[in-house]
This record gives structure tokens, sequence and C-alpha cells, in this order.
């Protein structure tokens, strides 16, 4: 997690993971856009995951449950803004439940190197206020970090 080292002027408005996995960045990249693939990895650790729609191109949606290990399902609506394969997501995140602190925009950088794949995942929130509620109440750093886990652990798999 690199928190405190972002020097952009949007450094207390982001949470940015970089994360290298052992395989080819098309691989990856499909590990993030297919329906099929992305429900068996996606969340936090105990998380699982029912798609209800998933089309990956700008202005497409990916509406999605995320039932927590607690019983309690966090509806999940993202938006597509841009979609460049196999190189580059960016997307709206949001949620129709009430409680829901509000949308941020993600983008998601895939670099192929060696054989291997870097990607590094910007998540910008309108304001410090609203990172720092996503972080507190929903733990998003660790829970990022166990997604990103369950990301490798699934790719292992494969």
């Amino acid at each position: 997690m690199n928190i405190a080292n972002n020097s952009s002027s949007t450094a207390d408005r982001e949470i940015v993971a970089v994360r290298t996995f052992g395989a080819p960045r098309s691989l990856v990249f499909q590990m993030w856009t297919d329906p099929a693939h992305v429900g068996n990895w996606w969340g936090p650790n105990g998380f699982t995951n029912t798609i209800e729609t998933m089309e990956v191109k700008p202005g497409g949606v990916w509406k999605f449950v995320m039932h927590g290990p607690d019983g309690i399902d966090y509806p999940n609506l993202i938006t597509y803004l841009e979609v460049v394969q196999p190189e580059k997501l960016v997307y709206k995140h949001g949620s129709d439940k009430e409680d829901h602190p509000g949308d941020f925009e993600v983008t998601v950088l895939f670099t192929e190197e060696n054989g291997n794949t870097k990607i590094e995942m910007r998540m910008l929130f309108k304001t410090a206020e609203q990172k720092n509620e996503v972080v507190d109440k929903y733990g998003a750093v660790e829970g990022l970090n166990q997604t990103m886990g369950r990301l490798r652990e699934y790719l292992e798999k494969l």
C-alpha cells in the first residue's frame, strides 16, 4: 500500500495499491473483466459475490452483491468510464444503498514486465473525509490488501 509516499495533490483523497502477479497481462486483465472469474476472488477474505450483470465497455455496468462472512450484503454498482484491453480500466464505484459514503473513481493499470503483470490501482475519492470514512468504516485498505491476495491465490490455481 502506497499512501504516504504519494506526492500528488490528491494524496489525501487516494488509496493506491501496486502489486505484481506471476501471470501474463492478458490473463490478469481477463480475471478483472470476465464474470466467470471475477466473482471467485473479488472482495476481502470470507466474502462471496453474486453478479447480476457485467458489461465491460465504456458506459457499461457491473452490478453485484458482496456477501460478507457476517451475513451482511453489500450491493455494488460499477460504471465503466474507459476500457483499454488489456491495459486499463477506469470506473466509477458506487452503490444504491442509502448509507453508502458515495461514488469514487478507480483507475487500474495493467503493465506486463517479463511475463509478469504489474497492477497499479488508484481509488480517488471526492474528499479526504470520504476516503477516511471508507477506510475507517469499511476497512478499505485491509480489504484491498486481502482482495489482491485472493487474486494472487486464484491466479496460482489456474
